[in-house]
């Protein structure tokens, strides 16, 4: 699907002028190919309020799929359709979310099911796919925007084209 372009702004420190900071593609792209998916890191933060100045890259502070405590991750995810997924475990994901990750009790019904105690914005910027949660499911296109409450769910492309998704996942009570 191509790179993700990111525009970082920060204000200098001398005379606090508003400057452009980073104008690049991401560095930061990690693929999973046996679950077709491709994650670009944009951005993340490790307090509330968060930290606004200074020329650190923060995206450098992301470290797996939640955000730290506090914190917030924004990243985007290329979700690739005609995966062969019926080899991976039912747990697939949840155990790469550590020890702290919970199904609540329900037992996965696809291997990336997961849960993180998070709220997440997840802002489908092109194609098309399905979110599974326990019991039900909600087909999403371009366009849409779900809120998440911390609740256990998987995603699914069943479609022919690659489905494109911005996340902003906020630490959250439990």
């Amino acid at each position: 699907m191509g790179p993700i372009r990111r525009i970082v702004t920060t204000n200098k420190p001398d005379n606090g002028e508003a400057v452009v900071m980073i104008d690049a593609a991401t560095p930061y792209v990690m693929e999973r190919k046996e679950a077709g998916v491709v994650s670009h890191g944009i951005w993340a933060t490790t307090s509330a309020p968060a930290e606004a100045a200074g020329s650190k890259d923060r995206a450098l502070d992301i470290k797996g799929i939640p955000p730290m405590p506090n914190g917030t991750v924004c990243r985007v995810v290329d979700f690739l359709p005609g995966v062969d997924d019926s080899k991976l475990d039912a747990n697939h994901m949840m155990q790469g979310l550590g020890k702290d990750a919970s199904t609540k009790g329900w037992k996965p019904r696809h291997h990336a099911m997961h849960r993180t105690k998070s709220v997440d914005y997840a802002i489908v910027l092109e194609g098309e796919i399905d979110m599974l949660l326990d019991t039900t499911e909600v087909h999403l296109k371009a366009g849409d925007i779900l809120v998440q409450n911390a609740t256990n769910h998987a995603w699914v492309n069943r479609g022919a084209k690659p489905c494109r998704i911005c996340f902003v996942l906020v630490d959250a009570k439990d």
